[in-house]
C-alpha cells in the first residue's frame, strides 16, 4: 500500500477528522484543505502505534481566495465550523499569507505550502464535491514516513525551525522523531 493510500485509510478511520474535513467541505471552497497538524500528527501517532490519536488542538484549514482577502473572511468561516464542529478552527487565506512571512507572492494553496517551514508540515487533505478524498502533498510523503522533522530549504528559518520543535513538545510526543536541520 502506498503512502498516500495508508493516509487516506488512517483518515477515513478518524470520524473527528472525516468530521472535520465534510464540514470544511460544505463552505464549497474551491482550493482548500485541512492542514498541517491534521494529517502530520495523525501519521506519527500511527507509526508511533498510539491506539488513541493524538488530540486535535487546532484544525488549520487553508484556501486560496484572491478575491477577498480579507481577514473577516477568515473568521466568518472559523464561526461557521466551529458552530458545525466544536474545535478550535484557524482558517487562513494563503493569498495574503505571504505578506506576513515575507515571501513571494502565492499562487495556490500547495505553492504556499512550499514554503512552509518543515517539509513533514506540508500536508494537507480534502474532500471533493464527488466526496472523494485527496492529499496535497508538494513536498511529498517520504520524510513524513521516515520520522524526520525536516528543515524547508526553500525558505530555511532555523530560529523558527527550532522554536517550533522545541515549543510543540513533538519529541516528548512522537521519541522517534528524527530532527534534520
Amino acid at each position: 500500500m502506498t503512502y498516500e493510500l495508508k493516509v487516506k485509510q488512517w483518515l477515513k478511520e478518524d470520524n473527528d477528522r472525516m468530521d472535520a474535513l465534510v464540514a470544511a467541505a460544505e463552505l464549497k471552497l474551491t482550493d482548500w484543505c485541512l492542514s498541517a497538524g491534521f494529517v502530520r500528527n495523525l501519521v506519527w501517532d500511527k507509526l508511533h502505534g498510539k491506539r488513541v490519536a493524538t488530540e486535535l488542538n487546532d484544525i488549520d484549514l487553508i484556501y486560496f481566495d484572491e478575491k477577498d482577502l480579507s481577514q473577516s473572511r477568515e473568521k466568518y468561516y472559523e464561526r461557521d465550523l466551529s458552530s458545525r464542529v466544536p474545535a478550535p478552527w484557524s482558517v487562513k487565506n494563503q493569498a495574503r499569507m505571504h505578506i506576513r512571512n515575507d515571501d513571494p507572492p502565492y499562487k495556490s494553496v500547495e505553492d504556499a505550502m512550499t514554503y512552509w517551514v518543515e517539509v513533514e508540515t506540508a500536508i494537507g487533505a480534502y474532500v471533493r464535491p464527488n466526496g472523494d478524498l485527496e492529499l496535497v502533498a508538494p513536498l511529498g510523503l517520504q520524510s513524513l514516513f521516515d520520522l524526520k522533522v525536516t528543515i524547508n530549504t526553500k525558505r530555511p528559518k532555523p530560529e523558527i525551525f527550532s522554536h517550533r520543535v522545541e515549543g510543540k513538545g513533538w519529541l516528548e510526543r512522537w521519541p522517534l522523531l528524527k530532527i534534520e536541520c
